[in-house]
């Protein structure tokens, strides 16, 4: 039997998420086929073994269980898993396949990719320089408009470039993207940090709150149309889903309209034309292997009112995997149902 590791949790404004998503991952995987383990990361970066129920995930009540012990993941090849620091001294727990379900920084970013590359442990998902790439806004809309995928107007910039002369930032603003904007930290997932902002008072307060969560934004032209979501799925030769779309509850979709107000329509399949459809599946299938990814990513975009064009609007390495969550649905809806897909990802994993 296949020894799984799920990890979960992290330093990360995400950390939430991610026990939610571990939760639905740990009672989704295939008993028959995998013996599971769980390795949880708090919120200050204590690393515990965590052997009870996935009903104390959500909401961190798994760190008060009693059912922790710390333990860390080994580095070192010969250990090719966990090390455990019980009472009566240290237990290695051999590891096949290790499923990081990590939201955002420090989890997504290829920070844990590069330790379990160090440890050579197989993993779901994209590697430590696409997972990198893909976490930083920048460089995944550089990669884009490279390769030729159309996407809204946008730039970037940095904290120190900000503060050196904040005043030409919202002339460019104004001038080159026009209101309302969208105001991105870099390297955040979830929607985390963003905001709309309609006008030049708004667009102070939303850059301060991107540079909270990062030390670079990313600002974009504001696009009048469908959230679009594709699930791609595969290593050598990838799978696009059926496209699905979302009709906010709020003004965006943000973290708030993701995880907690369920007003939020989704639409699998996404009330699009065939050819639209179709669009996207091959724009997520361009943006997944031009970035380098591999086993797994959702492609999101926006189909423009009046003109239909799709337009590309980020990737997401380690997408929700929660009861509600996008890419689940989509690839269910495309005939993987949960348990299957989990069962995929672990093979894809030890495939690449």
């Amino acid at each position: 039997m296949t020894k799984a590791l799920v990890i979960f949790g992290g330093v990360s404004s995400e950390h939430e998420v991610s026990c939610v998503s571990a939760a639905s991952v740990v009672d989704n995987i295939p008993r028959d086929k995998y013996a599971v383990s769980m390795l949880g990361i708090t919120k200050t970066g204590e690393w515990y073994l965590y052997e009870g129920g996935t009903e104390l995930l959500p909401g961190d009540k798994w760190v008060e269980s009693g059912c922790c012990t710390r333990a860390v993941l080994s580095p070192d090849r010969a250990d090719h898993g966990i090390l455990v620091f019980r009472e009566t001294g240290i237990e290695r727990i051999k590891v096949d396949v290790v499923f990081p379900v990590l939201h955002g920084k420090n989890g997504e970013d290829g920070t844990m990719q590069g330790l379990l590359d160090v440890a050579g442990i197989p993993y779901v998902g994209c590697d430590t320089l696409a997972s990198a790439m893909c976490m930083d806004k920048a460089v995944t809309n550089l990669m884009a408009d490279t390769v030729g995928v159309p996407q809204a107007k946008w730039f970037s910039l940095t904290r120190a470039q900000f503060a050196a002369d904040n005043e030409a930032f919202y002339d460019r603003v104004e001038k080159e993207l026009g209101f309302p904007a969208f105001i991105k930290p870099a390297n955040a997932g979830s929607s985390v940090g963003i905001s709309k902002a309609k006008n030049r008072e708004e667009l102070k307060a939303a850059a301060e709150l991107a540079f909270s969560n990062d030390s670079k934004l990313v600002a974009e032209e504001f696009i009048d149309g469908l959230e679009a979501e594709c699930a791609v799925l595969g290593n050598v030769s990838p799978m696009a889903s059926v496209a699905g779309g979302i009709v906010p509850c709020k003004e965006f979709y943000d973290y708030e309209a993701k995880y907690i107000d369920e007003g939020s329509e989704l639409q699998i399949p996404a009330k699009v034309s065939v050819e639209t459809q179709e669009a996207i599946r091959s724009a997520a299938v361009r943006v997944f292997e031009a970035l380098g990814c591999r086993g797994l990513a959702r492609v999101d975009f926006f189909v423009e009112r009046g003109t239909g064009r799709v337009l590309f609007n980020e990737i997401n390495t380690i997408p929700g995997f929660t009861s509600i969550s996008m890419y689940p649905k989509l690839l269910e809806q495309s005939g993987v149902p949960y348990p299957k897909l989990l069962d995929r990802l672990f093979k894809l994993a030890q495939e690449a």
